[in-house]
């Protein structure tokens, strides 16, 4: 079988569509990994206390996924679709190739 990896970074309070939207085509197991990045926009200023303060990273969760190959763009389009929020910061997938997995329980190989 071959499989990918697909890195989604979407924002902390998407998570919950996303999991809704990757359970409806039948995706249930995934990794999820609180992180600190900054893209295009560069951070944002927010206003405390009568002040502007510069935020130059910003909050996100990494969401990671193993699939196999065919289940790849619906994977994607389930992500977009729900992560989406037509603002700066919605995110960005990775999708690269795996060259093994094995699992620990049975010591079952898949390449």
């Amino acid at each position: 079988m071959i499989m990918k990896k697909i890195e989604a970074i979407v924002r902390p309070e998407r998570l919950e569509r996303v999991k809704e939207a990757l359970e409806e085509i039948g995706v249930v197991a995934l990794t999820t990994t609180e992180i600190q990045g900054r893209g295009e926009q560069k951070g944002i200023k927010l206003q405390y206390r009568g002040g502007t303060m510069d935020v130059d990273l910003l909050t996100k969760l990494k969401l990671e996924l193993y699939v196999a190959d065919e289940s790849v763009d619906p994977v994607l389009k389930a992500i977009c679709d729900a992560a989406r929020t037509g603002k700066f910061g919605d995110g960005r997938i990775f999708v690269s190739p795996v060259e093994r997995s094995v699992k620990v329980r049975t010591g079952e190989v898949f390449t």
